[in-house]
């Protein structure tokens, strides 16, 4: 069974008048928390496009670049977007059900604020709304600091990302140190593990892309250290 066709089926649950918190209450473990993390991307995707106000293409296409979303399916994704966008609970009440889901810092949690950070960067604006959204859900999701200032030097720098940033780590820290906060970093972040805590295979993009930026930082500091 698809993870799509256990969305479905959420959907219809919903249709017999369930609401959103309800379905995560059944989405705990694996298989179900995947499709849980792919309804929460959906939710917590709607309730950002409201803090800036507006939902462009651009953030829909990077939801789909994301998520493979089947053809005959994009109508169950668009009604639990709409579902959630009206809904009168505020999006600090998703992001609690979402991490009662894991535990506090949980690496799923990490990988789903990664994808909010890639959908409210699609229109390429970061706007002060959202960082405060961004901000609100990481500190709900109990991630470090560290964590969502790396994610925010990756995706919204005004120019190049400080590489620094990037790998959580001080400008004056010596060279062994950042080499081991980047391979651990890697190492946590390799696709094969982010599919094993949960993380939808259709969403690996995620998990690759973190490489190739944590690899960048580090190329950069050993560069300039070199130098």
């Amino acid at each position: 069974m698809s993870i799509w066709t256990r969305i479905s089926e959420a959907v219809s649950a919903l249709a017999r008048g369930e609401g959103l918190s309800v379905i995560f209450e059944r989405l705990r473990t694996p298989p179900e928390r995947s499709v849980g993390f792919t309804i929460a991307v959906i939710a917590l995707g709607a309730k950002m496009a409201k803090a800036d106000g507006q939902v462009t293409r651009d953030e829909v296409a990077a939801f789909r670049a994301i998520f493979t979303i089947p053809p005959g399916e994009e109508a169950n994704a668009a009604r639990v977007f709409n579902l959630a966008r009206t809904d009168v609970a505020g999006f600090d009440a998703y992001a609690r059900k979402i991490a009662a889901m894991f535990g506090p810092g949980d690496a799923v949690l990490h990988d789903l604020l990664e994808g909010l950070f890639t959908i409210a960067l699609a229109d390429g604006e970061y706007h002060a709304a959202e960082d405060i959204f961004l901000a609100e859900v990481a500190r709900i999701f109990g991630l470090k600091a560290c964590c969502f200032d790396s994610l925010r030097a990756r995706f919204a720098a005004d120019s190049h990302p400080d590489p620094y940033r990037v790998l959580g780590v001080t400008p004056e820290a010596p060279l062994a140190e950042i080499r081991a906060a980047w391979r651990a970093a890697v190492h946590e972040g390799h696709p094969d593990r982010a599919i094993a805590r949960g993380l939808p295979t259709e969403a690996v993009k995620l998990a690759e892309a973190r490489i190739m930026a944590l690899n960048r930082a580090w190329e950069e500091i050993s560069a300039r250290r070199a130098a």
